[in-house]
């Protein structure tokens, strides 16, 4: 899947700028949703080899492919859509939200979107919606791999500032460690309460001079 087959369909079609977009973290019980849009490249010599869904490849490997990918873009961006947005306006919307600003974030306006799933956005430009598109295309691919390493990093640098958790492990995902935290500790700052109140036994979030 390391080859933009399906990107060059559509320039041969006429678009020039073809960016794929994918998130990471839609169903864990705290931190962000990321999302990254990506232009990669068509020229064969360009092409980043090993490509595919981030969740088939070791972080070893995933690291690798972040940078290369982030050397040899024509443009990318990466954004955060934090827990008090998932909280207000629910997760697909604020999934849809992240990816849109991404797209719009690019130094290279897209001038075609190629999104994984079935997530339509609220952007000025033609996009279609591939399922399982980040094991099918090459940009949504890269682009899942860029939202992957910077949201594991980001949860490492939060396992410092909330210890206990398990998040350099976890992720912020619901496992069986993360769950009895919530129970024993209450909520933190970066927990979504309306995935995660229900594990916390009332404890709630602490009050913001306490976070």
């Amino acid at each position: 899947m390391d080859r933009p087959d399906v990107e060059r369909e559509y320039y041969a079609r006429g678009f020039t700028a073809v960016a794929g977009v994918d998130e990471a973290g839609r169903g864990p019980l705290a931190g962000p949703v990321v999302c990254a849009a990506v232009i990669m490249p068509l020229e064969e010599d360009k092409r980043v080899a090993g490509v595919d869904d981030s969740k088939k490849l070791s972080p070893k490997k995933r690291e690798a492919l972040a940078e290369q990918i982030k050397a040899t873009a024509r443009a990318y961006c990466i954004v955060e859509a934090d827990e008090n947005t998932i909280d207000e306006i629910n997760i697909l919307q604020a999934t849809r939200l992240g990816m849109k600003r991404a797209v719009e974030g690019l130094s290279l306006p897209a001038d075609f979107v190629l999104t994984d799933g079935n997530m339509t956005l609220d952007i000025g430009v033609p996009q279609k919606s591939i399922v399982k598109g980040d094991a099918l295309v090459y940009s949504i691919g890269a682009a899942s791999i860029l939202a992957k390493t910077y949201r594991d990093a980001l949860m490492k640098e939060y396992a410092l500032q909330f210890p206990g958790y398990g998040f350099e492990r976890n992720m912020g995902y619901g496992t069986a460690e993360h769950i009895r935290a919530i129970g024993e500790k209450g909520l933190c700052k970066i927990h979504r309460t309306t995935f995660a109140e229900k594990f916390s036994g009332g404890k709630g979030k602490p009050s913001p001079a306490n976070t």
